[in-house]
C-alpha cells in the first residue's frame, strides 16, 4: 500500500463514527468464512432525493434517508472514462465518471494502484500440512493460525506493513493434494478424448503464487511421464508482480526447474487476448469469477425499467452513485442473453408483485429504485473470448456460490480489506481504489445457462466437496477423527466443468 497514506486513511476510518457498524475479524482470508471487507473514510453511494420528470429523463441519484450534496451539475460536465483509459494513469482519477464495472475493474486491476497488481500477498505455508497426524479439524485451524502469524511476522521483519492484504486459497492450504486432484481429472479426460493425437495443453487464468501449476506438473511427471512429455502449461496472468513471482517459482529448486520447458507465462489480461488457438485445450479458472467486474442495475419499481449505475468521482476523490436509463451495449446484451438463455428462475429485484412494490414505495423515505442487482458482464465477455479464440476448450472452474456479509443487493459483493491484521468489512463497493478486495458470488445455475448459450458446450455443476471426493485421494487430508478439512471447508463453493 501507499504506506503513510494508507495508515492515515485507516486511522481516520477506524476512528470515524460511521465505523461503529463495522465488524472486525481475525485474519481468515478467502475461505469458507469469507466475511471480511474494508473501507476508507469516504462518502459512498450518495444519492439525491429529486424525483421530478426532468431528472428522471436523464440521470438520477437514488433517494435515501441521508441527504447529500447535489452532484448533478458535476455529473453533467465530468467526462466519462473507462478502465482501459485509466490503465496508464499512476494516480487515482478525480473529476470523472465511469460505469460501475469500470470502477470495479480499475480498483482491482489498474497496474499502478490496483488491488491485485500492488497489494495482494498470498499465504503459502513453508511445508504442506500433515493432516493424518492431526487429531481433528480444530487442530488444523490452530496450526493454520500459528503458521499465519509466523508467515506475517517474517514479512514484517523485512518490511512492516499495517495494511498488508493477505489471503489464502485451497491450492495453498491443501497442497499438493488439491493440485493433484485437478491434474488427475485433466489427465483422465485427456486420455479418453485426445491422447495420443493431441498435446495436453492447459491454460490457467490467474495463477497466484504458481503453486497449482507446480503441483499439477509434479504429479503428471511422476505418475504419467508419457503424458508429461506432451504437456504444455500456459499461465495468463494480468499482474506483472505475480507473473514475476510465478517465473521465480519455476527456478526455486531442481525439481521445479525441470518444468521450465513445459511452461509459458503470459503477462496480459485475458480480455486483450487476440491469438486463435485451434487445438483442444483445458482452461482452468479457479477463484477467478469472483473478481470479475460487474455492472450495477436498479429498476424502477413501477415501470420495471432498468437503469445502469455509474460512479462519479468528484474533485475531492469522494464517490457518488448515479443511475441512467441509457443502458450501455454490454449490459444490455447481458440482460438479453440471460432472458433468452435461462430456463431456471433466478433471483431478481422485481420478483415481488407490483402490488407489494407499490405498498413499499409509499412508506416514508422509501427509495425510488429497487436494490441494485450486480450482473456479471465481464464474465459474459470471458465466455466470448473462450468461444472466439479457444473453440475446442474444456473449462474447469471453481468459485463461491454464496458469500456472507455482502453489501446490500442481488448477487452483491463482499468488500473487504485488512488493517493491523484484522479484516474490516464495508457496505459499498465504491471505496478507495486498490485498497479493497471486491468479490462477488457466482450464480452457477444462471451462468451455466449463459455459458452454454454462448459457447454451445455441455456442462455439469457440482459441489466443491463432490468434485474432490471423486478426484482427490481424500485419505491424504483426513485427520485422526475422520474429519477432512479439504472436503468440509469451502462448502460455499461449486465446480463447473464443460465437455
Amino acid at each position: 500500500m501507499d504506506s503513510p497514506l494508507a495508515s492515515k486513511i485507516f486511522q481516520r476510518l477506524l476512528s470515524h463514527q460511521t465505523c461503529s457498524r463495522l465488524r472486525f475479524y481475525p485474519p481468515t482470508s478467502r475461505r469458507l468464512l469469507l466475511n471480511a471487507p474494508g473501507r476508507r473514510y469516504y462518502r459512498s453511494s450518495k444519492e439525491d432525493d429529486g424525483d421530478d420528470d426532468s431528472r428522471q429523463t436523464s440521470d438520477w441519484q437514488m433517494r435515501t434517508d441521508i441527504f447529500p450534496p447535489d452532484k448533478l451539475r458535476d455529473y453533467e460536465k465530468y467526462p466519462m472514462v473507462t478502465s482501459d483509459m485509466l490503465r496508464s494513469r499512476r494516480e487515482r482519477p478525480k473529476r470523472v465518471k465511469m460505469l460501475a464495472r469500470d470502477f470495479i475493474e480499475d480498483s482491482l486491476y489498474n497496474p499502478h494502484y490496483g488491488y491485485f497488481p500492488k497489494q495482494v500477498v498470498i499465504f503459502s505455508p513453508s511445508q504442506p500440512f500433515d493432516f493424518n497426524k492431526m487429531a481433528n479439524e480444530p487442530e488444523f485451524l490452530r496450526q493454520l493460525g500459528h503458521r499465519y502469524t509466523v508467515f506475517e511476522d517474517e514479512l514484517d521483519d523485512e518490511v512492516p506493513n499495517e495494511s498488508r492484504q493477505l489471503w489464502h486459497t485451497p491450492t495453498e492450504l491443501f497442497r499438493p493434494y488439491y493440485g493433484e486432484a485437478i491434474a488427475r481429472y485433466l489427465v483422465t479426460n485427456y486420455k479418453l478424448m485426445h491422447y495420443p493425437l493431441d498435446d495436453l495443453i492447459i491454460y490457467e487464468l490467474g495463477a497466484g503464487n504458481g503453486t497449482l501449476m507446480l503441483n499439477m506438473l509434479d504429479y503428471i511427471r511422476d505418475f504419467d511421464p508419457d503424458v508429461y512429455a506432451r504437456t504444455k502449461f500456459k499461465v495468463i496472468e494480468i499482474s506483472s508482480s505475480l507473473a514475476a513471482l510465478q517465473s521465480t517459482q519455476l527456478t526455486r529448486n531442481a525439481s521445479s526447474r525441470g518444468h521450465t520447458e513445459h511452461v509459458e507465462i503470459i503477462n496480459k489480461s485475458i480480455f486483450s487476448w487476440a491469438t486463435y488457438v485451434p487445438a483442444p485445450c483445458y482452461f482452468l479458472a479457479l477463484e477467478v469469477f469472483d473478481n470479475f467486474a460487474h455492472d450495477s442495475i436498479r429498476y424502477d419499481p413501477f415501470t420495471e425499467q432498468p437503469l445502469q449505475g455509474t460512479v462519479l468521482v468528484d474533485n475531492s476523490g469522494d464517490f457518488y452513485e448515479f443511475y441512467t436509463k441509457q443502458i450501455d451495449p454490454v449490459a444490455s446484451r447481458f440482460l438479453q442473453v440471460r432472458d433468452a438463455a435461462c430456463s431456471r428462475p433466478f433471483d431478481h429485484p422485481l420478483r415481488e408483485s407490483r402490488f407489494t412494490r407499490s405498498l413499499k414505495s409509499r412508506l416514508p423515505f422509501a427509495p425510488n429504485l429497487t436494490l441494485p442487482e450486480y450482473i456479471p458482464t465481464r464474465l459474459m465477455q470471458f465466455f466470448d473470448v473462450l468461444r472466439d479464440y479457444f473453440p475446442k476448450h474444456e473449462l474447469l472452474t471453481s468459485d463461491f456460490h454464496a458469500l456472507p456479509d455482502a453489501v446490500k443487493g442481488i448477487n452483491a459483493p463482499v468488500v473487504q480489506t485488512r488493517y493491523q491484521r484484522r479484516v474490516v468489512p464495508v457496505t459499498t463497493p465504491y471505496v478507495q481504489q486498490g485498497y479493497f478486495d471486491i468479490l462477488f458470488p457466482t450464480d452457477f445455475a444462471t451462468i451455466e445457462d449463459i455459458y452454454r448459450a454462448i459457447t454451445g458446450k455441455l456442462t455439469k455443476v457440482m459441489s466443491h466437496s463432490d468434485f474432490l471426493s471423486r478426484w482427490a485421494y481424500v485419505q491424504d487430508t483426513a485427520t485422526k477423527s475422520g474429519e477432512n478439512p479439504m472436503l468440509s471447508w469451502y462448502k460455499n463453493s461449486s465446480v463447473m466443468i464443460s465437455t
